[in-house]
């Protein structure tokens, strides 16, 4: 449990991070440019201090981050122009958990108790109800229903990717590795993210060639250096917040959790964000974040309580 909520914490920072990122680069840029210098640090960790390639499930935890990083990233940036964060964030987070809990008992079994599915509901219904959109929404049905199947792509992509992050866990506990700490975490970190480089990197590149057919070839130009530097400040903090630690922990969170149990907390990641908001960028919460806020962490505390009874 406290791997998940050292998670939610480091993800709640990264999304800020990524803000300021996002803003300048746009996000499939932003986002690539984040998972090169992860994928750089991560090797760094993994060969001179982990198992590297080892640790026996590197296949699953690649095709983990084909879909969790990949696809489901991918996705989730495709869909926020088309939803608003606000809409897009809430289908991927109240959407992943039920998808992963419903695959881990198709394919591995495991089933959740009644105090963590009610606890898991009451989470999700809390995220929903601070992140739900306060008006009504005037998006032409055509956008809106290309939207929605990307959200749905987002939240199948991080529910199902880290099922099979569980079920690598399993598989490397089997051959005799010890998967419970941080550093087996960061390990398989790596190992997943280079799936998620590897459909970043086609994404990017190919979107970079569309444009640039459209554009003549045309290029801005460098922006200023002293802009440049900082703006690869907040894409390394973003990275150690995110795909390296942030990810690390939600992998050591994996690694003895049930994913119904991991993914509501995570879930919390845009709660959280709320208060970091207000102390780093002057951002005041209304009433019905606040109040999801108080459901959602009623929820967690009744889930602890659950997972430690169980």
């Amino acid at each position: 449990m406290l791997a998940a909520f050292l998670t939610t914490i480091l993800f709640s920072l990264s999304v800020l991070f990524a803000s300021r990122t996002t803003r300048v680069l746009g996000g499939i840029r932003a986002n690539f440019y984040r998972l090169c210098i992860s994928t750089v640090l991560l090797a760094i960790w993994a060969h001179a201090f982990g198992h590297g390639f080892g640790g026996g499930a590197f296949g699953l935890f690649f095709l983990s981050g084909c879909i969790g990083f990949g696809a489901g990233d991918i996705a989730l940036y495709q869909a926020i122009p088309r939803l608003g964060p606000r809409l897009a964030i809430l289908m991927v987070q109240c959407g992943a958990a039920p998808v992963g809990a419903l695959t881990e008992w198709i394919w591995m079994g495991t089933t959740l108790t009644l105090a963590q599915a009610v606890s898991g509901l009451i989470i999700l219904a809390g995220v929903a109800i601070a992140l739900a959109p306060g008006e009504h929404l005037h998006i032409p049905p055509r956008t809106l229903f290309r939207g929605v199947l990307l959200g749905v792509v987002a939240a199948l992509g991080q529910g199902v990717g880290a099922v099979v992050s569980r079920k690598a866990f399993a598989v490397s506990e089997a051959a005799g590795h010890e998967v419970n700490s941080l550093a087996f975490g960061l390990t398989s970190a790596y190992q997943r993210i280079l799936g998620g480089l590897l459909l970043g990197a086609i994404t990017f590149f190919w979107l970079a060639s569309m444009r640039s057919r459209r554009t003549g070839g045309a290029d801005p130009g460098p922006r200023p250096r002293r802009d440049a530097r900082r703006l690869w400040a907040w894409i390394t903090l973003n990275s150690l917040a995110g795909p390296v630690l942030g990810v690390g922990c939600y992998q050591w969170a994996l690694a003895t959790t049930k994913t119904g149990v991991v993914l509501p907390i995570v879930a919390t990641t845009p709660l959280v964000v709320i208060p970091f908001a207000y102390l780093m960028e002057g951002e005041r919460p209304g009433p019905r974040s606040l109040l999801g806020g108080v459901i959602a962490v009623g929820g967690v505390v009744g889930l602890t309580l659950s997972q430690q009874s169980s």
